[in-house]
C-alpha cells in the first residue's frame, strides 16, 4: 500500500532540479559502504526532491513560495532516508544551493536561490542518535565533500562561513526557543518519538514554522512505520495525513508518501517473504540483500511483528504489546451511555510519581471511557496524584449513573477504597478491592479484554490517552506459571521498570470490563429501562 498526500496529478513548477544536481554534482554519500564516493540519486529519491521542492506557479498569489510546509516519509528500514534528509540539510545550509524561489526563466520555469541566514535544527529523540543520524551524516557528508571549506565543521553545530547561518544537532527535549528562527527543520525516527516531552517538542517546533516568512521555512520527518497505540510523532503524522487524504481535514501544505507491502503477500512462504520485502523496498531493492532480511524471519526466537514492521513498513502490534491497538482503533463510536444507566468503574493507579486512572463501562453496550486521570508531570519528583479530586471523581460517577460494582486494585489506595466501600451514600456492596497482582485471576481477566477487543465487544470514545496506554502495556510472562490448560500466566507491566509511558488507564479498563462480565454472569439487567432512553447526554 501507498499513501501518499496530496495525490492530484497536476504539474506544479519544481526547483527540484536544480537541487538533484547540486547533490549530486557537490556531495557524497555518508556513513556506510558508499562513504565518501559521489552522491547518487535513485529515481524515487528524485521524485521526492521533486515533490518537495514544488513552488506555487507565475499567476499564483503565492507565486515562487513553497508549495509544502511540511513533508513526511515512511519508508522502511534501511532505505537510506537519513541519508537523503542530510543531503536536503546540506542544501538549505549552502551559501549557493538553489532552494528557494528567486525569479523565472525565459521559459517558465522557477530559479533557485540560497536561503538568507539559515537556521537547521536536526533533531533525534536522544543525544545518542543525534550522533548515529542526521546530524553526523551531514557532518560526514560535508567534510569529505567539495564544499567542506564553506563550513566551519564542529561535533554538534555546523557554521557556514559565508553569510551567516548553521546547522544544529538537538536531542532529548528541544523546547520553543531551539526552532524560533527555523528556515529548515528534520525530524529522524519520528516512531520513536514516543515520550509527552517529545511530543510537545514537535509540534512546538511545528508552530515556530511560520515566524521566518520570508525565510519559506519548512519541516521534514522521516521515519519506519510507527509501533501502533505508542503515541508516537510518526504515528499521529500517518493519522493526520489519512484524515487529509479522506477529506476530513484540509490542508494543502501537507505532502507526506508511505509505502508498506501489500497484503496479498503469504509470509509463511520463501516466496511470498520476498515479494513483500521487495515490494516494501521500492528502488532500495536493487541494493538491498533481500536474502538476508529474509533469513531473518527463519530464527525461531526472532520477533515477527518487529520484523514486519521495521521491513515490510507495516502497522502492526507489537511482539510484546499485550493489546491490538489497531483493532482497538476500529472501534470507535459515539456514545451511548445517558444518565442513570448501569455501569462498571475500574481503578488503578498510585500515589506519587506515577499515574491513576479511572474507566467506566456501560453494562448495556461495552462502551467505555475515561472518567479520569492523573500524570505525573516529567521532571517531578514532589508531585502526588490529588486525592481530593479522584474523590470527587468517583462519588460523582456514583451519583450520575448505576454503578454496579467499582473494581479497585489497593496497593496506594487502600484507605480511600474502604471509605469508598463503607460509604452507605454509594451503597452496600458497591465498592470491591480487587488485587491486580492475583497471577490467574489476573491472566484470566487479561484474556477475557483481549477477546472482547478481538471481537468487537468492547467500543470506546477514541480518547487518545486510553489508547496510548493499552499501546504502552507489555505482556509479561511468568516462567513456570500455568493454568489448567497448560497455558502460560501472564501480566501486563511497562516496558521496563523506570520507564515514563503510563499503563494505569489500561489496568482500570481491564478491571472495569472485568466488573461489567462478572455483572452479565449475575445475570444483572443490561438493558437500558424504557424510561432511561429519553435523558439526552451521556458521561
Amino acid at each position: 500500500m501507498i499513501l501518499t498526500v496530496p495525490h492530484d496529478r497536476a504539474l506544479w513548477p519544481t526547483l527540484g532540479p536544480g537541487v538533484c544536481d547540486f547533490i549530486e554534482q557537490h556531495l557524497v554519500f555518508g556513513p556506510g559502504d558508499l562513504r565518501g564516493q559521489p552522491a547518487r540519486l535513485d529515481a524515487e529519491k528524485v521524485a521526492f526532491i521533486y515533490r518537495m521542492y514544488e513552488v506555487y506557479p507565475r499567476d499564483h498569489p503565492f507565486a515562487l513560495r513553497r508549495r509544502f510546509k511540511r513533508v513526511g516519509l515512511s519508508l522502511r528500514k534501511g532505505t537510506a532516508k537519513t541519508e537523503l534528509a542530510a543531503w536536503i540539510a546540506a542544501c538549505e545550509l549552502h551559501p549557493a544551493a538553489p532552494v528557494r524561489g528567486i525569479g523565472w526563466t525565459a521559459a517558465g520555469d522557477p530559479i533557485g536561490g540560497p536561503v538568507t541566514d539559515p537556521y537547521i535544527p536536526l533533531v533525534a529523540y536522544t543525544e545518542e542518535q543525534s550522533e548515529d543520524l542526521a546530524y553526523t551524516a551531514l557532518r560526514v557528508i560535508l567534510e569529505l565533500s567539495s564544499l567542506a571549506d564553506d563550513f566551519d565543521i564542529g561535533l554538534e553545530r555546523i557554521l557556514r562561513k559565508a553569510g551567516g547561518g548553521k546547522a544544529v544537532a538537538l536531542a532529548a527535549a528541544p523546547d520553543s526557543r531551539d526552532g524560533a528562527r527555523t528556515t529548515f527543520q528534520h525530524f529522524d525516527e519520528t516512531h520513536r518519538f514516543t515520550l509527552p516531552r517529545l511530543v510537545r517538542a514537535h509540534r512546538t517546533m511545528l508552530a515556530n514554522i511560520p515566524k521566518r516568512r520570508a525565510a519559506d521555512a519548512w519541516t521534514l520527518e522521516t521515519t519506519t512505520a510507527p509501533e501502533p497505540g505508542m503515541g508516537s510523532v510518526a504515528e499521529a503524522t500517518m493519522d493526520y495525513a489519512q484524515a487529509v487524504e479522506a477529506g476530513r481535514v484540509t490542508d494543502a501544505r501537507l505532502f507526506y508518501f508511505h509505502r508498506d507491502a501489500s497484503d496479498g503477500h503469504n509470509l509463511e512462504t520463501p516466496d511470498g517473504l520476498r515479494a513483500a520485502i521487495v515490494e516494501a523496498s521500492g528502488p532500495a531493492a536493487a541494493w538491498s540483500d533481500i536474502e538476508a532480511i529474509a533469513a531473518a524471519w527463519q530464527d525461531p526466537e526472532t520477533d515477527r511483528a518487529y520484523l514486519e514492521r521495521v521491513w515490510l513498513n507495516r502497522l502492526v502490534k507489537g511482539g510484546t504489546q499485550a493489546f491490538d491497538v489497531v483493532r482497538w482503533s476500529q472501534l470507535t463510536r459515539a456514545s451511548p451511555v445517558a444518565p442513570g444507566e448501569k455501569i462498571t468503574i475500574g481503578f488503578d493507579g498510585a500515589m506519587f510519581h506515577d499515574a491513576t486512572g479511572i474507566v467506566a463501562t456501560h453494562l448495556a453496550t461495552g462502551f467505555q471511557w475515561v472518567a479520569g486521570l492523573w500524570e505525573c508531570p516529567p521532571g517531578r519528583q514532589d508531585w502526588q496524584v490529588p486525592t481530593d479530586e479522584v474523590d470527587q471523581t468517583i462519588r460523582g460517577l456514583f451519583k450520575e449513573y448505576s454503578v454496579w460494582r467499582l473494581y479497585a486494585d489497593p496497593p496506594y489506595w487502600g484507605s480511600w477504597i474502604a471509605q469508598w466501600a463503607g460509604d452507605p451514600a454509594l451503597g452496600p456492596d458497591k465498592v470491591v478491592a480487587w488485587w491486580t497482582n492475583r497471577r490467574r485471576p489476573m491472566t484470566y481477566a487479561l484474556k477475557n479484554y483481549q477477546t472482547a477487543i478481538r471481537s468487537g465487544d468492547v467500543s470506546h470514545d477514541g480518547d487518545a490517552r486510553l489508547t496510548r496506554h493499552l499501546g504502552h502495556s507489555r505482556r509479561h510472562d511468568l516462567p513456570g506459571a500455568r493454568d489448567e490448560q497448560g497455558e502460560l500466566l501472564w501480566l501486563i507491566k511497562k516496558e521496563r521498570p523506570d520507564s515514563p509511558h503510563k499503563i494505569d488507564l489500561a489496568m482500570a479498563a481491564v478491571l472495569s470490563w472485568e466488573a461489567r462480565t462478572d455483572a452479565i454472569a449475575a445475570g444483572v439487567n443490561n438493558t437500558p429501562p424504557r424510561v432511561q432512553m429519553l435523558f439526552m447526554g451521556g458521561h
